[in-house]
């Protein structure tokens, strides 16, 4: 079972099956729907995803043809896109509340990627958002 919520909790769903293919898709439409550098997804069988909480709340937003992205009208928390037609929801993993095992597999639409970002590049890492003070 998989469950998410947005950012200020008045959206939730669950999904009775595991992730699909985890990608990072960089198109320009995912970096401007969420201001970053790549949107990381999954697909799950769309008979499998439901609403718990907050349906109500949900905006959406049809960015390509047959394409809607969903969003918290309070928080703005992008959560799922679907197209017409098709038997899978798009989830966004940021807004994933289960932990899981699956790890991405592949990144798509680099050809739209954003030019200061480099995924091979290997960067400092630190727990927190900041540089720990040197002792």
């Amino acid at each position: 079972m998989l469950t998410g919520s947005c950012l200020c909790g008045g959206v939730a769903y669950e999904v009775d099956a595991t992730p699909g293919t985890i990608m990072h898709c960089h198109c320009r439409t995912c970096r401007k729907t969420h201001g970053s550098a790549f949107s990381t997804v999954t697909n799950v069988p769309r008979d499998r995803f439901r609403w718990t909480k907050g349906e109500d709340l949900l905006r959406g937003f049809e960015s390509s043809p047959g394409k809607t992205r969903y969003f918290c009208s309070q928080c703005g928390s992008h959560i799922v896109a679907s197209r017409e037609g098709k038997n899978t929801v798009l989830l966004r993993m940021g807004c994933l509340d289960t932990s899981i095992a699956e790890r991405p597999e592949m990144h798509i639409w680099r050809s739209d990627s954003a030019n200061w970002y480099d995924p091979k590049a290997e960067l400092p890492e630190w727990p927190e958002g900041t540089r720990p003070s040197a002792p």
